[in-house]
């Protein structure tokens, strides 16, 4: 059969012309997409950092606040008993010091240590800072009126009373004090730290004081100040 349309000039022209209208038409129904896309980047190159705060920068900055709110009252918290360690508890005269502690943790009163320990006795007590501390009972059966802190002074071992030779030897690298605490030989550099003791007269409870004054045995400042 013959087609519809005679391919012809016209005709060309024909289809030309009725495909152009066609997609002039389509193109009318179709929003232009370059309009927003222009007002939006226009907008963002005005836009200054001072014109609004971004929502994300605020909730970073409250929970920065937070959070070092918290650690830097976690540090403070662990600071203080650290601190403390380090200051002695209590001070001055009258018996208003440090109430020694015997192995269980009890206050030592003196009558009742006199009552166990006879002339001659070094035994221990919880000193300042806790460190071990010779309580130390004379031959008139009373107790000397200083105590021995009886950390060696080379590298912190407990340092025992050998009653036998009746001086300090530590068992860890050798050295050696007198009865008054006292170095005698090395490695330590120092003498055992001092303390006063005393007793409170209300209760009878034994007390230790700071020794703040020259060292009686070597007649130096004292190390441990």
């Amino acid at each position: 059969p013959p087609p519809p349309f005679p391919p012809s000039a016209d005709g060309a022209m024909f289809r030309t012309v009725t495909l152009a209208l066609a997609l002039a038409s389509a193109a009318a129904f179709v929003p232009a997409a370059r309009g927003p896309v222009a007002r939006s980047r226009a907008a963002v190159t005005m836009a200054t950092p001072s014109d609004e705060v971004p929502i994300d920068m605020t909730r970073r900055t409250i929970m920065n606040a937070v959070l070092f709110s918290g650690v830097g009252a976690a540090a403070l918290g662990a600071l203080v008993p650290y601190v403390a360690f380090f200051v002695p508890a209590g001070g001055g005269g009258g018996g208003a010091g440090l109430v020694a502690k015997d192995a269980l943790g009890n206050d030592v009163k003196e009558a009742d240590w006199l009552a166990t320990h006879g002339p001659g006795s070094y035994a221990l007590v919880q000193g300042f800072k806790g460190d071990a501390t010779y309580l130390i009972v004379r031959d008139d059966k009373t107790l000397e009126n200083y105590a021995l802190n009886a950390i060696c002074t080379h590298l912190g071992c407990v340092v025992p009373w050998n009653a036998a030779e009746k001086k300090f030897k530590c068992p860890c690298h050798g050295s050696q004090y007198d009865a008054t605490g006292k170095v005698i030989r090395g490695p330590a550099p120092l003498s055992l730290a001092l303390a006063h003791r005393e007793t409170n007269p209300d209760n009878g409870k034994v007390t230790l004081n700071p020794w703040t004054e020259t060292d009686f045995r070597t007649g130096d400042a004292p190390w441990w100040k």
